[in-house]
């Protein structure tokens, strides 16, 4: 028997917002969809026969049908989109960053639990499955002790206005270097600066600092001149690449590092795996999770917990960048 649909209303259909529109609507689970653009609105009504469009999402918010609503506004509308929707008693769906700050991340947390309300943040990455492969690595042992992780998350463009490159591509790490960690730092050091446009910073270098030895570095830029999405653990018995920018073998595991024979570091370097997945897309996984939670009531992978975890390392990392680069304890 086939499982009922969950009518999910999609604010924001821009640059990522189409996406979800396409995957939402694929699934079969796209009712409605608002955005301030009348262009926009009109490519929705021609692409997704069907589906009602608003400008205005309390327009939506009172319409039968609608379960649960996906946000892929700008940045700073997310807590007030979200807001409104579960005080209407709909679950939601949040594209990262759940907030811009960390109290207002943590009023959707708790109107979520009053409301007894599913929500869940769209940290891509964590539906990966090279990423989730990747974890049950760290979690078995096979990699050892995580000595340190870095990332790099670079391209030319896409240059946004309303935030800074820490805010729009570090999230996806952030919440992917927590993830195997399996704690929070205890403090940030991050440096940036601005080229394009003043006060919004192009590229920024973050430390993470974790309890114990482990480091993690994330380097993230929308100037450079080639597209680079790449992830590195080194553990104490294997190392890891998770590249996303190849089509195939996206993660490779190293069964290479350094040992003491005598005194004397000695490198060992044995075996190379590549680890190969079938084709498909995060973002339809992400979202099948979503609509899975809203019709279970259980409680998401990626929660608005998780969300605020990566807010609270944003935050620190942020109020580093204005004081010079200065540690910022978590």
């Amino acid at each position: 028997m086939a499982k009922a649909k969950v009518g999910i209303a999609l604010a924001g259909c821009g640059y990522w917002g189409r996406n979800l529109a396409r995957n939402l609507y694929q699934m079969g689970h796209l009712v409605a969809v608002c955005d301030e653009s009348a262009s926009v609105l009109r490519e929705v009504k021609a692409s997704y026969p069907g589906v009602a469009v608003a400008r205005e999402l309390d327009t939506l918010l009172e319409r039968p049908g609608v379960t649960a609503v996906a946000v892929a506004t700008p940045a700073e509308q997310h807590y007030s989109l979200a807001r409104r929707a579960m005080l209407a008693g709909k679950d939601a769906f949040v594209e990262k960053p759940l907030a811009l700050r960390v109290g207002d991340a943590e009023d959707l947390v708790e109107l979520a639990r009053r409301k007894k309300r599913v929500l869940m943040v769209g940290h891509i990455l964590e539906y990966h499955p090279a990423i989730r492969k990747l974890k049950e690595f760290a979690d078995s042992g096979e990699l050892g002790d995580i000595h340190y992780v870095y990332s790099n998350r670079l391209n030319l463009g896409k240059v946004r206005q309303e935030e800074n490159i820490l805010w729009s591509f570090a999230p996806h790490d952030i919440s992917v270097i927590l993830l195997l960690m399996g704690a929070m730092p205890e403090w940030a050091s991050t440096s940036g600066q601005h080229y394009l446009r003043h006060e919004v910073a192009d590229v920024t270098m973050t430390c993470l600092a974790f309890p114990g030895k482990p480091r993690a570095h994330i380097f993230v830029s929308w100037l450079h001149p080639f597209k680079e999405q790449k992830l590195v653990v080194i553990g104490s018995k294997k190392m890891a690449v998770f590249d996303d920018v190849v089509k195939d073998g996206k993660l490779k595991i190293f069964d290479k590092g350094i040992e003491w024979k005598d005194g004397q570091p000695v490198i060992r370097q044995t075996a190379e795996s590549t680890l190969f997945f079938p084709e498909m897309e995060p973002l339809h996984e992400e979202l099948a999770h979503f609509v899975d939670c809203v019709r279970t009531r259980k409680t998401p992978r990626t929660d608005g917990a998780n969300g605020v975890r990566v807010l609270r390392v944003l935050d620190a990392c942020q109020r580093s960048i204005e004081s010079g680069g200065q540690p910022v304890r978590l």
